[in-house]
């Protein structure tokens, strides 16, 4: 059994309301907007531990914040550059800032540095190291969904995701994906008890080499999972510039789903249908035009705003179709292989982990991004977390008790 531990929860939004539903009867609410710098600092103030779950670029200002006040603080984001310059600061002041103890990033790390440990513990040298997270909904949710997604986090996340330059390492080569050709490169990868899927590669997997001690390994790769079918079909809004948000298209108020797409289109003739096939050489009874149809892309319904980016007009229209009904499940899936050598002999190890929602409110995402955090915090509190500065769960200390505790709740990597 846990130790009972003698602390109150406290839950700040924008919205109030919002925060007291959130929270319900296991703490108090409070109004909380960290443009407010009066206000935040004075909530802060009155906490011995933070745990944002704001926005990742306003990250930093809480973080000042906490150094101001000399307060703990646990993320689930990426560590950036600025949180990165906080770290000789935050160990000066005996102070942990954790980052990446979600889902992805997190979980990844703290399974992969298992099987890293465990592997070297053995006497094996590892050769290459890959790794694909998604969120994906379950098979019985919206079963005539062709894109077989939903969103299951922010959304606008997921419509400027892979903006940038992909790095990895693959045989022994660094390589670089450019996000205009990120959905068309990808991995099939077979997940068993679960089927195929297509993995792209994320962000910049390179820097992870130091961070999970692997500088010596030929191939190094960190992916989002889809379903068959998904990347090729969002590629179609890449290419046609859909998910650019540079830039701001006014007076919309009167243009329909079919209108914006027509915006990226020639004037030729034909539909809009027909132009999209011509264009990206596809059978106008294709999976690509069947999930663009599916989503709404070719009704006439209004937009409903009156101006934005081409990314936000994409998120309007996606939100729409994608966003959980009540009885919908999410699913998460983690993959991992590793190839190493040990007394001469070549190995492999395949491992996954998989976790459905119970419904739209506590889904799957919720539970491996929330609870990491959650059991951070409580290790924390009971003092079996020593290390200070800017960390990541990559160190036993952190990940063996954080992961002992979630495979009690039934998330847990299972060896293939």
């Amino acid at each position: 059994k846990r130790q009972a531990l003698n602390i109150s929860i406290t839950v700040g939004d924008i919205s109030p309301s919002l925060a007291q539903e959130k929270v319900g009867s296991a703490g108090s609410s409070l109004s909380f907007d960290i443009v407010n710098k009066e206000e935040s600092k004075d909530a802060i103030s009155r906490s011995d531990i933070v745990i944002s779950l704001l926005p990742a670029p306003l990250h930093p200002q809480v973080a000042e914040l906490c150094l101001e006040l000399k307060k703990h603080l646990l993320t689930a984001s990426y560590v950036s550059e600025k949180m990165k310059s906080f770290d000789a600061r935050a160990n000066e002041l005996g102070l942990l800032f954790l980052n990446e103890c979600g889902l992805d990033p997190g979980l990844d790390h703290m399974t992969a540095m298992e099987l890293i440990d465990k592997i070297k513990e053995d006497g094996g040298a590892i050769e290459s190291f890959e790794s694909f997270t998604g969120g994906l909904i379950a098979p019985s949710t919206d079963p005539e969904n062709p894109w077989r997604y939903k969103f299951t986090w922010n959304p606008r996340n997921v419509v400027v995701a892979g903006q940038g330059t992909a790095k990895f390492l693959e045989n022994n080569r660094s390589k670089y994906i450019p996000y205009q050709q990120l959905f068309k490169r990808t991995t099939s990868i077979t997940i068993p008890d679960q089927g195929e899927f297509d993995g792209y590669a994320n962000r910049d997997s390179l820097s992870y080499l130091e961070v999970y001690g692997l500088q010596k390994v030929k191939t190094m790769i960190r992916g989002t999972l889809r379903n068959k079918g998904y990347c090729s079909a969002w590629n179609i809004f890449v290419q046609l510039g859909c998910t650019d948000d540079a830039y701001v298209l006014n007076d919309i108020e009167q243009l329909t789903h079919r209108d914006f797409i027509e915006l990226f289109l020639s004037d030729e003739v034909g539909s809009t249908e027909q132009k999209i096939a011509k264009l990206f050489s596809l059978a106008f009874n294709s999976h690509e035009l069947a999930c663009l149809k599916w989503s709404g892309f070719f009704d006439e319904e209004k937009i409903g705003l009156d101006k934005g980016t081409p990314a936000q007009i994409l998120e309007r229209i996606l939100n729409k179709k994608w966003v959980l009904k009540p009885d919908d499940k999410d699913l998460i899936l983690m993959w991992h292989r590793f190839g190493y050598k040990l007394k001469n002999t070549s190995h492999e190890i395949e491992a996954s982990l998989s976790v459905i929602g119970n419904d739209f409110i506590q889904t799957a995402m919720a539970k491996t991004v929330g609870l990491p955090l959650a059991i951070a915090t409580e290790l924390l509190i009971q003092n079996k977390i020593t290390k200070r500065g800017v960390v990541i769960p990559t160190t036993k200390e952190i990940y063996q008790p954080i992961l002992k505790e979630l495979k009690k709740l039934g998330i847990e990597l299972k060896h293939h």
